[in-house]
């Protein structure tokens, strides 16, 4: 996809030429007087994994914010798929577009088991809630197999989710969110708190993921985003402040003053 230029101030000078899976349009984002988001511009291939990363404060939440719609940009449009603009959209009719959001904080249900959590969380909120009372049915028995499995939390499906390490309750949130089977995941800080082999193994898993799954990730371990081989974005003072591969990036006068030198 041949993208538009990026000017300092994130504007992007021509719409993308080619079709994309999102594209945020000079998003502006205003909370009682500080500029969160500063027409803000940025553009997400069909079927990218996509790193995000800056220092506190350069707009990171607020932008997943408005992407699920749960804050209202100032100006500017999100287009979704290249036609649903967010902006106009509640956030469950942004989730249901195929949109899915995992926290920094893990929020499972820790007194139902692995298997019941990604139970509940099944597409169609009403079939879940009935199967779980009801027992699931074969195909949704397939999926939770299949959604555990690639988590690497089958063996573990029947233990209650409160009894699972740190690093295992992220990947059961992930495992929730693919039950929903959005076409993109944002996934906020997915590594925090977790152990180097976690780490590597979380790694392992959103490379997985992003075989059939678009995603959006932001994080501060950087070995970690090293670890993704993908377009990083930095963002600073809520703009693209630079982007392209790790190196690239890592390497940026710019990133090293106002993030990696800290």
């Amino acid at each position: 996809m041949t993208a538009a230029a990026v000017l300092p101030s994130g504007a992007l000078v021509d719409p993308p030429q080619a079709p994309t899976l999102l594209y945020l349009d000079g998003i502006t984002v205003t909370f009682d007087g500080f500029r969160a988001l500063d027409n803000l511009s940025l553009i997400l291939a069909p079927g990218e994994l996509r790193a995000v990363i800056g220092p506190n404060g350069a707009g990171k939440t607020t932008m997943m914010d408005v992407i699920t719609g749960k804050t209202r940009a100032d100006s500017g449009r999100t287009l979704f798929r290249d036609k649903h603009d967010l902006t106009r959209l509640d956030e469950a009719e942004i989730a249901e577009l195929g949109i899915g959001r995992k926290f920094q904080k893990p929020t499972v249900f820790e007194t139902q088991t692995v298997w019941d959590n990604v139970l509940l969380a099944l597409a169609g909120d009403r079939r879940a809630r009935r199967s779980f009372r009801f027992g699931e049915t074969a195909a949704e028995r397939s999926r939770i197999e299949e959604v555990l499995a690639t988590v690497r939390l089958l063996e573990h499906r029947h233990r209650l989710a409160g009894s699972l390490s740190h690093g295992q309750k992220q990947w059961l949130e992930i495992a929730m969110l693919l039950a929903q089977d959005p076409e993109l995941l944002l996934v906020d800080e997915p590594v925090a708190g977790m152990t180097d082999a976690e780490t590597e193994q979380t790694a392992e898993l959103l490379l997985a993921i992003n075989r059939d799954h678009s995603l959006i990730v932001v994080e501060h371990d950087m070995h970690f985003v090293r670890a993704l081989g993908c377009r990083v974005t930095c963002l600073h003072e809520g703009r693209v402040l630079a982007e392209g591969s790790i190196d690239r990036v890592s390497s940026d006068p710019r990133v090293i003053e106002v993030y990696l030198g800290r």
